[in-house]
């Protein structure tokens, strides 16, 4: 869910932390942690959150007629 009250507190979606590679953050309050680090001086910023694709499969059953009227 996007905007959900219970946000996973993880480096990745703290406005403290950069990413250096896949499982490495470097923050700017403890230094170099891994991706899941949690600490308490976290900070959401949305702009880091990546949704999850939707599934396209449903669009493949559909034809051209289906979107006319």
């Amino acid at each position: 869910m996007l905007f959900r009250k219970k946000i996973d507190r993880y480096c990745t979606y703290c406005q403290f932390a950069g990413r250096v590679d896949d499982h490495t953050m470097i923050c700017q309050k403890c230094g170099i942690v891994p991706a899941e680090h949690r600490c308490r001086r976290f900070r959401y910023d949305p702009l880091k959150r990546v949704p999850a694709r939707r599934d396209t499969r449903a669009l493949e059953k559909l034809d051209e007629k289906d979107f006319s009227l």
